[in-house]
């Protein structure tokens, strides 16, 4: 779906004419109706941007703040092998619109707050070839929850007057594009104080609101049906790319908008490569393959690993190393709650490692070939921005992932689920899909 919003009021009752399904939109959040776009996109949750917006001007206290959208690829320099526009998480997490070469512009000081989007005009010869754009009128406003919109030429007016009424820093995410910064630059005047967005920005997406999570779990859901169809597609003598294909054919079956980073799936030796991703070896018997993927929807994305033998049964040795991985991951889980950090829950799942893996992998204890971390932050980003030093909260979403890779052995073993922070503990998010040795038989005997 190439935009969150379509725009064009006069062009949607032509659309609803023509006989079109209008399925009820997902249940995310207390996303306001928009019963004129029945079925052309996902509603923006204008309460939930709205107090995000809110929270940032509370941050900055005084000043101007500026974000960019981004900017569609193009087909002729770009390779552009799926969507070819994604949204900035920046600008996304604090109006959930899709649009591209937008801005948004933020006022705090100077007497009142100020929101104001500007966005190109539309050009109708062009929606031509690219489908119907959100443009600068009262629609706009409308569906966006944010009242005052302009088209793009008046931003530099726009940005002066503001800048001149608050006499405060101007705040920028100093990660966009060359594109965007020099266009920044050109915004700007010589010695004004541009501070980095980003710390405060990044900072807020740790803990995810209620529509966040609800995207979060729509898109690990999918996930778990991928891996599911994985399990279900592999035999000996199947390519690995064959069964990426039945992985990700889940994933846009059930309404993935994309991937959310490239599918590993790796089998025998490749099992042991952490981000092996090209999947080109055809696998044999006796094979463990590791898949390592997540489906994004709404801009969030999942990220789930799950390891099982080609031909559904374990043998002894890899349902010891996998159990070993499994009791790992499980004793992590249970130490997770608000105040943790992730480098407690890292020390946990070694300690647990080391004095559990007897003599299974030889000389040394097993933590010594679980050559990752354990953790780490997922959102719009399948790493999400964050600092690692935080305390835990409620509303946090991390994985846990410890493994095993034994590459003389050519068995690698390693499960990665996600993981909700709540207010008691935590809650497992991807617990649909199968995860002992048992649950996995159990599903690959039925294929």
């Amino acid at each position: 779906m190439r935009s969150l919003i379509v725009a064009a009021c006069v062009a949607v009752p032509a659309l609803a004419a023509q006989g079109r399904p209008s399925p009820a939109p997902p249940p995310l959040g207390a996303w306001t109706p928009v019963p004129e776009l029945p079925g052309m996109g996902r509603p923006v949750d204008t309460a939930s941007v709205a107090a995000r917006r809110r929270a940032l001007l509370a941050r900055v206290g005084r000043g101007v703040v500026l974000v960019p959208a981004a900017h569609e690829r193009e087909l002729e320099r770009d390779y552009v092998q799926d969507n070819d526009f994604r949204q900035s998480n920046t600008f996304f997490y604090f109006t959930e619109l899709e649009t591209q070469d937008a801005w948004l512009l933020l006022v705090a000081g100077g007497g009142a707050s100020e929101t104001v989007l500007f966005l190109p005009p539309r050009t109708p010869l062009q929606e031509r070839w690219t489908g119907l754009r959100l443009g600068p009128d009262s629609t706009a406003g409308r569906l966006s929850g944010i009242p005052r919109v302009l088209p793009t030429d008046s931003l530099d007016d726009a940005l002066a007057a503001a800048l001149f009424r608050v006499r405060g820093p101007l705040y920028v995410p100093l990660d966009q594009t060359t594109r965007d910064e020099q266009r920044i630059r050109e915004l700007t005047f010589a010695g004004r104080d541009v501070r980095n967005l980003r710390p405060s920005a990044d900072s807020m997406r740790l803990v995810k609101d209620a529509d966040e999570i609800a995207r979060m779990r729509k898109a690990v859901d999918i996930s778990v049906l991928g891996h599911v169809a994985a399990m279900q597609a592999a035999r000996p003598g199947v390519w690995e790319y064959e069964i990426e294909a039945a992985l990700e054919a889940a994933f846009r079956r059930n309404g993935a908008d994309r991937v959310g980073y490239p599918s590993i799936v790796g089998s025998g030796p490749n099992s042991t490569t952490l981000h092996y991703d090209v999947s080109r070896r055809q696998t044999r018997e006796g094979d463990l393959v590791v898949v390592d993927a997540g489906a994004e929807w709404g801009q969030y994305t999942a990220d789930v690993t799950r390891t099982f033998p080609v031909n559904g049964k374990f043998t002894p040795r890899q349902k010891a190393i996998y159990d070993l991985v499994l009791a790992t991951q499980q004793v992590a889980f249970d130490s997770t709650r608000p105040g943790t950090t992730i480098a407690q829950l890292n020390r946990v799942a070694r300690d647990y490692m080391r004095t559990h893996s007897g003599t299974l992998c030889g000389a040394e204890t097993c933590d010594a070939y679980f050559i990752h971390g354990l953790s780490h932050w997922l959102g719009m980003d399948v790493h999400d921005v964050g600092d690692y030093s935080t305390p835990l909260k409620a509303g946090m979403v991390l994985t846990i992932e410890p493994g095993i890779y034994l590459a003389q052995e050519s068995l690698g073993v390693r499960i990665e689920d996600d993981v909700l922070v709540t207010a008691t503990g935590a809650e497992w998010l991807s617990a649909k899909a199968p995860r002992t040795t048992a649950e996995i038989e159990r599903l690959m005997g039925r294929r």
